[in-house]
């Protein structure tokens, strides 16, 4: 897919049945489930699953009783981990990828909010998705999985800068090419740095229109062992952005990225 926003007569299509059915959803929870226990190396019980994945405890009470019937997850008192029915399937321990844990978390926020959620990692003066989950709104923003844009402009972007060190970020404002995709880019190392600070100050990243028009868009970083790792993000149509959905945004980010640096 490519980047798609209102503003410039490139709104995508929306999906063929962009309501999904009881089963399509239960199937998707499902996978979810599997996928997050896999992901850690130690037991979960349901409570912590259920907010993680925003699953209502009536129906992921069903799902784990059948995950468990089926040998794919076992039980032991109030603790799930993998079963045997995995074994062909799991990769051994500590063989998933960041990305691989961050997925099912990045689905799971998509669902909640309805707005295009990703997972960025930085490369050298750049962030590429390595995980998104796109809007199912008739209006909305895609990107393309992989591919690289400038962290200036990119709420992403914005909140790994902001956990570099004082000495890589003068390295970067040395090395960095700093282009301007709308009139609301900012290139100046000054006006940057100021954001930068406020970045640092209050732990999220905020973008109005600064690389495509019509979007909003908020990060917060993911530092795990002390190291930012990545980013996790939410891109907003400024047409449905407001301050109650920027808070719940915060508040979803928040818990989401809390989730992922616990391992």
């Amino acid at each position: 897919m490519t980047d798609s926003v209102p503003g410039n007569g490139q709104h995508s299509p929306p999906p063929a049945g962009s309501a999904p059915s009881s089963q399509v959803k239960s199937a998707t929870r499902t996978l979810d489930i599997i996928e997050y226990v896999v992901a850690h190396d130690r037991p979960l019980v349901a409570q912590e699953i259920a907010v993680a994945l925003g699953i209502p405890v009536s129906s992921l009470s069903y799902l784990l009783s059948t995950l468990v019937e089926r040998h794919y997850l076992t039980r032991e008192g109030r603790r799930y981990s993998a079963g045997p029915g995995l074994e062909r399937l799991q990769a051994k321990s500590g063989g998933f990828s960041l990305s691989e844990r961050a997925a099912p978390l990045v689905r799971t926020l998509r669902v909640q909010l309805n707005e295009t959620t990703s997972f960025f990692v930085r490369s050298e003066w750049d962030v590429e998705a390595t995980v998104t989950e796109t809007s199912e709104q008739s209006l909305r923003y895609s990107i393309d999985i992989g591919k690289r844009i400038p962290m200036h402009v990119m709420a992403s972007g914005k909140a790994l800068l902001a956990a570099m060190t004082d000495e890589e970020l003068d390295r970067y404002f040395e090395e960095s090419e700093r282009q301007r995709f709308t009139s609301s880019t900012v290139t100046g190392e000054k006006q940057l740095r100021q954001q930068l600070a406020k970045i640092r100050k209050e732990g999220f990243a905020m973008t109005d229109e600064e690389r495509s028009l019509g979007i909003c868009g908020i990060g917060r970083v993911v530092t795990i062992g002390g190291e930012p790792v990545g980013a996790l993000s939410v891109a907003v149509p400024k047409v449905r952005f407001n301050e109650q959905l920027c808070d719940r945004v915060k508040d979803l980010l928040e818990r989401t990225s809390s989730l992922l640096e616990a391992g």
